[in-house]
């Protein structure tokens, strides 16, 4: 299935998108999207029993209709960094032996087409499209990479976005430079897993101003999906409705030759992960 959430910001309501791309409102079935229904086998089957039955799910009229993020009451935000080959070698930086991670609170979500701003006083707004996985049963201590998959729910599109001085030469944490205002896009969809066969064989797009700057593969991935789930696991309990970023490929602004070519405001981007939805930004200062 693919699910979403509609309308305005704080106030979107549970949708799905059918098999002919009719969006279908889900309000009479659940209140919203969110950890608590993808944790209840029972209540997704009947959603994805009603979206089966012609007549049962009232269409929505989409146009000029917000798309808010798939996923609410997010309760918190695992990523990966430097999780790619061609991305470490890219920046420079040796393949880690462990996942690095960081954090990202969730009010740095906001939908797949809202606006995106610079911070004050940032130099160096980067790009990053990243696979989100989207956690379904609680994970404590599991024995396999298997185990892992098990438990997610499903996928989305994220964009992890960046300021590199923030993060990287201001000293600390890498957390600075993550969670400024509307630094993870998310969406449209959370894709369910059941229709992500393997979540290592999905190419990741992006472009900026209607130039493609990645244009990766999960393939490249460090650490796949399920051992990012299972090793997390070990070092903190994972509840569904978490997310995890799972990091980005080759093609970052860092990554390319002086002078870089940071974001600014007026910029576009645009970016997908095939068959998880497409997103667009327009910049703006903060």
């Amino acid at each position: 299935m693919k699910l979403l959430r509609v309308g305005t910001a704080g106030a979107e309501r549970p949708a799905l998108l059918d098999r002919d791309g009719t969006l279908r409102d889900l309000s009479r079935i659940v209140p919203d999207i969110d950890g608590e229904l993808l944790a209840d086998a029972s209540t997704l089957a009947r959603v994805r029993a009603a979206a089966e039955t012609p007549g049962v799910l009232p269409a929505l009229d989409a146009t000029g209709l917000r798309i808010g993020p798939p996923l609410g009451r997010i309760g918190k935000i695992v990523c990966i960094g430097l999780n790619y080959h061609d991305h470490a070698a890219e920046t420079g930086a040796a393949i880690p032996e462990e996942p690095i991670l960081f954090f990202k609170a969730p009010d740095t979500v906001v939908g797949p087409d809202d606006t995106v701003l610079v911070p004050r006083g940032s130099r160096k707004t980067d790009w990053e499209v990243e696979l989100a996985v989207v956690i379904g049963r609680t994970a404590r201590y599991l024995g396999s990479a298997e185990e892992g998959l098990a438990h997610v729910a499903g996928y989305a599109t994220a964009h992890d976005v960046s300021e590199r001085e923030f993060q990287i030469e201001r000293g600390g944490t890498w957390d600075k430079g993550k969670n400024c205002e509307t630094f993870n896009p998310l969406g449209p969809w959370l894709v369910t897993a059941d229709e992500v066969p393997d979540p290592q064989a999905l190419p990741l797009r992006l472009w900026v101003n209607g130039e493609l700057k990645q244009n990766g593969t999960t393939a490249e991935q460090i650490f796949p999906v399920g051992e990012v789930v299972r090793y997390l696991s070990h070092f903190m309990t994972l509840y569904p409705g978490d997310i995890i970023n799972t990091g980005t490929p080759a093609g970052v602004a860092m990554g390319q030759p002086e002078p870089k070519p940071y974001l600014k405001a007026g910029d576009v981007v645009e970016l997908e992960v095939v068959g998880l939805g497409r997103q667009r930004q327009e910049l703006k200062d903060a």
